[in-house]
């Protein structure tokens, strides 16, 4: 197994948040170092940080980054300029509610009664470690989403995989590919089905990177090729992650999700979703809530390719994300248990537990 890849790292030494450059990858491995809210911006809206629990984490130390230059002035201007960097922030991408999350627990950090009266400095050193602290949870939880999973699989499963929700868009394990990580330390011996996820190819840049790198035995497919798979009985469940759940449990993944959804419940093969519970949304009541960011065209006609791939001018519908109804949905697995329909109650529990 060869190192892992790890999506986000501060380092305290250099005053920089050190990010994995996921656009990249397969080809080369590029670590940039990070100062600025700005950089940190443009690395979450350019896909170099992506994966909602990672979106998170990066958004965190963007916050802390944004305002450590304002750590010789008053607190109460640190504490305004906190929240015009976390609104500047939340605008990178709409859909994944961990973005939203981590900068609203980065103002919230510095309303506790030990932050009161304290100088910039001082507010400026909270926000790091809460930064800090962020990603050590994340990482906590990902094993424990990873330890529930599994125990929804048996050794020498087929499953199929949609997008990358390894580590590369966490802080380790990942959700979705947590279990088979896992596993694979365990010996289960799965058999992983790696759609290439059109049109940026997460699945085929990154997860069958994550996959092949662990020794996983992986095969890439194209989005198109589901179907025939499931048919041919070569896959036994299927495991994706999410970017925002409703409290009905609709819940929003990359584009493909829902078409994977219809499918695995026409051939009768489980459904599940894992994803923490930072990353479910109590405030949106269902899916048709949810904001579906839109990408640019480019993406679709000419992304990968020397020469055009489509002709020119032609309409592009370029959605990043879709959303799959709960009832298509098997089971959710977070780090506070497996959470099963109803969903409005079930969901309301972990968050309710999460909270204690």
């Amino acid at each position: 197994m060869e190192r892992e890849l790890r999506p986000n790292e501060f380092r305290r030494e250099e005053g920089a948040l050190r990010i994995l450059d996921q656009s990249r990858l397969p080809g080369e491995i590029v670590y940039k170092d990070l100062t600025t809210a700005e950089q940190v911006f443009r690395a979450i809206r350019n896909l170099e940080v992506r994966g909602a629990p990672a979106i998170g984490v990066a958004a965190a130390f963007g916050a802390y980054l944004g305002v450590r230059e304002a750590a010789g002035d008053e607190g109460a201007q640190l504490r305004e300029k906190l929240k015009e960097v976390c609104r500047y922030l939340a605008g990178a991408r709409p859909t994944a509610v961990n973005l939203s999350w981590a900068l609203e627990r980065m103002e919230r950090r510095l309303e506790q009664p030990d932050c009161a009266g304290a100088s910039a400095s001082r507010l400026a050193d909270i926000l790091l470690t809460e930064a800090e602290q962020i990603l050590a949870e994340d990482e906590a939880q990902n094993q424990a989403i990873a330890q529930q999973g599994l125990s929804l699989l048996e050794p020498g499963m087929g499953l199929l995989t949609h997008c990358n929700a390894g580590p590369l868009a966490t802080s380790r394990y990942g959700t979705a590919l947590g279990p088979i990580l896992l596993g694979q330390e365990q010996g289960y011996g799965f058999h992983v089905y790696a759609d290439e996820t059109r049109p940026l190819l997460q699945g085929a840049r990154l997860t069958a990177l994550e996959l092949q790198r662990a020794g996983v035995d992986v095969t890439l497919c194209c989005d198109n090729m589901a179907a025939s798979l499931m048919a041919a009985g070569r896959i036994q469940a299927c495991l994706v992650g999410c970017d925002r759940v409703a409290a009905n449990g609709d819940t929003a993944n990359k584009i493909g999700t829902l078409g994977v959804a219809v499918l695995a419940r026409h051939f009768g093969i489980p459904f599940y979703v894992l994803g923490p519970t930072t990353t479910v949304d109590l405030r949106c009541t269902d899916g048709s809530r949810i904001a579906i960011e839109q990408r640019p065209a480019e993406e679709v006609t000419c992304q990968w390719y020397s020469r055009p791939m489509a002709p020119q001018g032609v309409k592009v519908y370029n959605p990043a994300f879709d959303v799959t109804p709960a009832g298509l949905i098997t089971a959710i697995v977070t780090e506070q248990g497996i959470l099963r329909p109803p969903y409005e109650i079930s969901l309301a529990q972990a968050k309710k537990k999460k909270e204690k």
